[in-house]
């Protein structure tokens, strides 16, 4: 009788090689024989590059355009697969094509058990006040018919002191607040630092602070302004409208 074996990866029966000694048993494939598995035991299905703008998306506030170009394009060529893993997970994906940023949002429902993987995080006092001022500033810019709208940080922190109350002789606090308000804004991409100490504003404060939320903060800022003194924002703090006022838990 002869001896036969067949080949695991192509199923093709070869006559001249020496039969296994257990007829049923199939080598493994190795790792570099298949592509499609990017470590071992993946049952993943998507490319590496869209796994890392899935992995982007739920790790950040924001993907945008003109800071990730590349993920950018992997995101528009793949979004109905992206959408469809948020949409596993309860989390809605926003695109803005105008503004060239994508974000997500938490699923609510009346009428369905949601767990909740975003959680609800308000921007701190000192955020708020320079989100005010750059949400104005860009406001004003953009009307005059500006393409770009900067600001100096000494600018800011200016504006934003002008709200604490004047008999506080804790201002050295007030400015270190301010300017770690700046740093994290800057790293939502908020702002661009654009050489030492100058910020241009991005599109995303447009999405992060609505035409109405600004309305509202810049009543309760004169309102506080009065009363020389400027304690915890409206809902405990200026909302991000961009996530539904919701950020991933582990940020």
């Amino acid at each position: 009788m002869t001896d036969t074996t067949t080949d695991a990866r192509t199923g093709e029966v070869d006559a001249d090689a020496p039969a296994t000694a257990d007829a049923g048993f199939i080598s493994p494939v190795a790792m570099e024989d298949d592509p499609a598995e990017l470590f071992a035991g993946d049952n993943g299905t998507l490319d590496a590059d869209v796994r890392r703008v899935l992995v982007r998306l739920l790790q950040r506030r924001f993907l945008v355009a003109d800071r990730n170009r590349a993920q950018w394009r992997t995101l528009l060529e793949n979004q109905q697969l992206v959408e469809s893993r948020l949409h596993d997970l309860f989390v809605h994906l926003v695109v803005d094509h105008e503004r060239g940023v994508a974000y997500k949002r938490q699923v609510r429902s009346a009428e369905l058990d949601v767990p909740v993987l975003l959680r609800d995080e308000a921007y701190s006092r000192a955020e708020t006040l320079v989100l005010v001022h750059l949400r104005t500033v860009f406001q004003r810019e953009r009307g005059a018919g500006e393409t770009s709208v900067h600001v100096d940080v000494e600018e800011i922190e200016a504006t934003a002191l002008t709200y604490f109350d004047p008999d506080d002789t804790n201002v050295a606090t007030h400015q270190r607040e301010i300017r770690a308000a700046v740093a994290r804004l800057a790293k939502d991409g908020i702002v661009d630092e654009e050489s030492e100490g100058r910020f241009r504003v991005t599109p995303l404060v447009e999405v992060v602070l609505s035409n109405e939320r600004l309305a509202e903060l810049r009543d309760w800022l004169r309102e506080r302004a009065e009363g020389r003194t400027v304690g915890t924002t409206p809902d405990e703090g200026a909302h991000d409208d961009a996530t539904d006022a919701t950020e991933e838990a582990a940020r």
